[in-house]
């Protein structure tokens, strides 16, 4: 395969057990890339979408990291373990069986909109330049700050007691493991998370993903490229913009916008996306408050 592959984002459904860095791995000995990166980390416990991003590409990592996520979860209430979810020790059990539908449905309200949570030990935040799951391997348990999060929607799907199936669509920094913890303590019997499956990751879906056996078969005969997606379809949420030849040199030597081409900024510090007039996916613009210039953020030349 060339050093120079094209920049693009494959949408891999990952399968229990293994990590995302696993998917990554898988990535590169089929496709002999080197630039090979993953847009948000999926627990071993965890399947579902984890979107692949390849070549210049890695530079969009950070947009789907920021970007809203959508998971189903199932959540065994009456057992609660170290790690908040069914690899973890048991560390205290509780009667479940008197919950109702109804008390479940009333607790999950308060885990939607902006909220405060804390994570879970097992994370790899770091406390004084470890992590948090080296520290927990070693006994150790530190306090954790709460974090702020926002909830966008939370709903009952399924309720087999003592199982409650949840389906979230949840901004960055949001831990599943932590909402099956906290639902347990809500309803005074603990809670772990059994099962969990990401079903979207900003514009990527589970139902459009690939096995890990369809990548590699794709990259054996050649027809991977069917399944690569422009770097900026993470992007949707930008103004776009259609630059001229001038204007596209200037973006291409790193030159800001002169002040003369006027593109009133919506809010300050906005990034906008830009075109050339072929379609072409060129760059990142972000708007200098302080200059009133609109600077390149990142640029993309040829893949």
């Amino acid at each position: 395969m060339s050093e120079q592959p094209p920049a693009g984002i494959l949408n891999i459904n990952k399968p229990y057990g293994i990590t995302s860095m696993d998917v990554v791995r898988r990535v590169k000995r089929a496709s002999g890339f080197k630039r090979v990166g993953h847009g948000g980390t999926l627990d071993p416990v965890a399947t579902g979408v984890i979107p692949v991003c390849i070549g210049q590409a890695t530079r969009m990592m950070e947009y789907m990291l920021d970007g809203s996520k959508k998971y189903r979860t199932t959540i065994t209430l009456g057992v609660t373990t170290d790690t908040y979810d069914s690899m973890g020790e048991i560390t205290e059990t509780a009667d479940a069986s008197h919950l109702t539908r109804e008390e479940v449905v009333s607790a999950l309200t308060q885990f939607l909109g902006e909220i405060q949570q804390v994570p879970p030990m097992y994370s790899a935040l770091k406390k004084d330049g470890k992590r948090l799951y080296d520290l927990a391997r070693q006994g150790i348990e530190v306090e954790r700050k709460p974090r702020p999060v926002v909830v966008h929607q939370i709903e009952l799907t399924e309720w087999n007691p003592p199982e409650a199936t949840v389906e979230v669509h949840c901004g960055r920094g949001f831990y599943m493991r932590s909402l099956a913890y906290d639902l347990g303590r809500a309803l005074r019997c603990g809670g772990h998370l059994r099962t969990l499956v990401r079903l979207k990751v900003s514009a990527f879906t589970l139902n459009e993903s690939l096995t890990l056996e369809e990548m590699e078969d794709s990259f054996a005969d050649g027809a991977w490229t069917e399944h690569l997606h422009s770097p900026d379809v993470v992007l949707g949420s930008m103004r776009a913009i259609i630059a001229g030849q001038r204007m596209q040199e200037l973006i291409k030597n790193g030159r800001p916008i002169p002040s003369s081409v006027r593109i009133p900024p919506n809010e300050p510090e906005e990034r906008c996306r830009v075109y050339g007039t072929d379609g072409s996916f060129l760059a990142i613009m972000k708007f200098d408050a302080d200059e009133a210039l609109w600077k390149a953020d990142k640029v993309f030349l040829g893949g």
